[in-house]
This record gives structure tokens, C-alpha cells and sequence, in this order.
């Protein structure tokens, strides 16, 4: 009897095509269960980790009731964020400062004054400066969150129970561990 038929089957029962078929899935198969890569991310590699704080501020946030809005963020300790459309986790809201509205008045002398905003919309607004705190790994290029670099200008989206908003990154501060 023939190694290999006419047909291309070895011992004229199993095709040559199916035996590379199988072996190609066995190998796939080890190399997911038994070589699964590197974990983290390039970032992570020689990284140390410590708390950061992180200064956000919002504009303009628009809420039918400001105050309570106000107090319910105040009263937080928690908060998760995402960063850059990836979700990173819980973070401490650390302080929570309400900021004036005003608007720059002309005087007769010449000279500019800010004067409260007298525009009856802006009762339906709020500006906030929030201080959000956790532990972040730092690199050479600041610190990182998750896979996500945190840097002044980078967007942050905020959400708690009854909040969920986008807010501009404005101060970063690597502390000394304590």
C-alpha cells in the first residue's frame, strides 16, 4: 500500500489538507494558552507608582438646579473617570470649589471691572474646579492612569450616580509618597 493515493490521502484515509488544517489550529491554540504576550501596557514597563492629583475644571455645566448639583458632586468621595474614551475606575474627589460667574464691565475712566453676571440664563449654570486624587504610575512622559496619559488639556469624563460630564484637565501634580 502507498504512502500517499491518488487523491492526496495519506495511507488512503485522512487528506494531507486536513492534517495542515489541524496542525494549524493546534498551533494557534498553544500560542493563545501557553504564549500569551506581554501584560500591561508599554507604559507600565519601569514604571513606579504615586498619588496624583488632578485639578479639572468645568464650564458652563448646565443643570436645571446648580446648587443641589453642586452638593451632590461635593458630597462624593468617589467619582469613575474615563480618560480618552477608555474607562480607568474610581477615583477620590479630593475638593470641589465653586467658581464665580462674572463678565468685564467698562468704566467711564477707561479701566475694566468684573462685575456677577447679571444674564438670567446663567442661573441654570455652574463652574467648578475639582481635584480628583489617586495613585498613578509615572513615567518619563508623566503620569498614567490605566493605559491613559494625563497631562494639562486632556479631556476627562466624570461620573458619579447622578453626574456625568466631560471636563478639560487644567493642573497635574505628582506627590512624594507619604
Amino acid at each position: 500500500m502507498a504512502l500517499l493515493d491518488s487523491k492526496g490521502r495519506l495511507f488512503g484515509k485522512i487528506s494531507i489538507l486536513d492534517i495542515g488544517a489541524a496542525l494549524i489550529i493546534l498551533m494557534v491554540l498553544v500560542g493563545v494558552f501557553f504564549y500569551p504576550g506581554t501584560s500591561g501596557s508599554v507604559a507600565q514597563v519601569g514604571a513606579t507608582t504615586q498619588p496624583v492629583e488632578v485639578d479639572v475644571m468645568v464650564r458652563g455645566l448646565t443643570s436645571s438646579n446648580p446648587d443641589k448639583l453642586f452638593e451632590t458632586i461635593s458630597n462624593s468621595e468617589t467619582a469613575n473617570i474615563i480618560i480618552r474614551n477608555q474607562p480607568y475606575g474610581q477615583v477620590q474627589i479630593k475638593e470641589v470649589k465653586r467658581l464665580p460667574r462674572s463678565t468685564a464691565v467698562p468704566q467711564p475712566d477707561g479701566s475694566v471691572k468684573a462685575f456677577p453676571d447679571p444674564r438670567p440664563e446663567l442661573d441654570y449654570t455652574i463652574d467648578m474646579l475639582i481635584t480628583l486624587a489617586d495613585d498613578a504610575q509615572i513615567t518619563d512622559n508623566g503620569p498614567v492612569f490605566g493605559n491613559s496619559k494625563v497631562k494639562v488639556g486632556t479631556q476627562i469624563e466624570i461620573e458619579g450616580e447622578l453626574f456625568d460630564f466631560y471636563t478639560s484637565t487644567v493642573d497635574v501634580r505628582v506627590l512624594e509618597d507619604s
